[in-house]
């Protein structure tokens, strides 16, 4: 599992404009999405590689390397195929940057 923590003194202050200039420089398409507390989405894969980038709130995501709570700054690879699952926790709105591979 590869979880990637915003890195203040190499990214400067985490933001919405500085998580999308990041992952648009890696060679993503980035969109963002707010989701409810009690969001859950059940296991699934995508034919496309991905990151999910986490602004606010608390969102667990689970791969077959075991589950990780993602908070903001921290940004998981998904990769095409993997299975994975991913669920709001807490009672925070989480704001996350959906990025696709281009």
């Amino acid at each position: 599992m590869n979880l990637m923590p915003w890195n203040s003194e190499q990214d400067g202050p985490l933001s919405e404009a500085a998580m999308r200039l990041k992952l648009e420089r890696m060679g993503y398409s980035v969109t963002r999405y707010t989701y409810a507390p009690g969001t859950y989405f059940s296991p699934h894969t995508h034919g496309v590689d991905k990151i999910d980038g986490v602004l606010a709130g608390r969102f667990r995501m689970g791969m077959q390397e075991g589950t990780v709570i993602l908070e903001a700054g921290d940004m998981l690879e998904v990769p095409r195929g993997v299975l994975h699952s991913a669920e709001v926790v807490g009672e925070e709105v989480v704001i996350s940057l959906d990025a696709v591979r281009l």
